[in-house]
């Protein structure tokens, strides 16, 4: 069969309501089947509300409970009882105090530091990330247990 007359019968049952035909000629058979439609979906246009910023505030308290929050509060965010300057964690992360697990610790309560000296590993991502002293003094306070998950901006150290 021509590619032409091929071509004519397609058109012919598209454009009719015949879902299939079939024709035997010397050369061979062809059959034509037509796909059944398609549903149409239609979909729900949503109007686009204005952005609402996105800001991190602690969940509200139970309004039956205000004076028990507010002491919950005041301790979560009053510094450690020991004075002196606080080294906070500059992410999130596992904190190590020492390079490997039979090591010792790099540093230890009591002990002088200098600047830029290494204090601990915070490990991020499987990236291992030494946290500098940023200060002279003694180390007053380890406030973070080995292999304790941090936050950012977590007390790690008290130095004096």
């Amino acid at each position: 069969m021509d590619l032409r007359k091929l071509k004519t019968l397609i058109d012919l049952v598209s454009d009719s309501n015949v879902s299939e035909l079939e024709i035997t000629e010397a050369e061979g058979t062809v059959r034509i089947v037509k796909a059944p439609p398609q549903p149409v979906v239609q979909y729900a246009q949503l109007t686009p509300q204005a952005p609402v910023p996105y800001v991190m505030t602690p969940p509200a308290a139970p309004a039956s409970a205000p004076a028990a929050a507010a002491p919950a509060a005041a301790g979560e965010a009053s510094p450690p009882q020991t004075p002196g300057h606080v080294l906070k964690s500059p992410m999130v992360g596992t904190f190590y105090r020492a390079s490997s697990p039979g090591a010792a610790p790099f540093v230890e309560v009591g002990d002088a530091v200098k600047t830029g000296q290494t204090l601990c590993i915070i490990e991020a991502m499987k990236i291992l990330n030494e946290i500098e002293c940023d200060k002279d003094g003694v180390v007053k306070a380890i406030l973070a247990e080995n292999g304790q998950a941090v936050e950012f901006g977590q007390p790690l150290f008290v130095i004096e």
